[in-house]
């Protein structure tokens, strides 16, 4: 698989718990998300990508969204997590902790 294909592959799966990460800290409407994760360019990730993460984070129930009035423009959707999906950061982040210290292991050619 060439490098930027494993990239692409594990981005998506993180993507998801970063997404949830942004919103633990403070609601945001999509394109706050994007920047915030555009900041980290491993997860920088396109409007086609984060608002069919939403829709589905919306969906699960993991989040929950608000119409707000915009000085500038149209009204902006703000997310913000619920209950769930504060669990779901916390669980995700656990997992995530145990995986990397996992694999950071594995690199360096130890054994458990």
């Amino acid at each position: 698989m060439p490098t930027s294909d494993r990239a692409r592959q594990l981005r998506k799966g993180v993507l998801e718990l970063a997404i949830l990460a942004v919103l633990d800290r403070e609601e945001c409407y999509a394109i706050e998300i994007i920047g915030r994760l555009d900041a980290h360019p491993a997860l920088a990730a396109s409007p086609g990508t984060v608002y069919p993460l939403l829709a589905r984070l919306d969906k699960a129930g993991l989040v929950v969204t608000r119409w707000v009035e915009s000085a500038g423009g149209p009204p902006r959707k703000y997310y913000r997590l619920t209950p769930e999906g504060s669990a779901s950061l916390r669980e995700g982040a656990e997992a995530w902790a145990e995986m990397s210290q996992a694999i950071s292991e594995i690199l360096r050619g130890g054994e458990r």
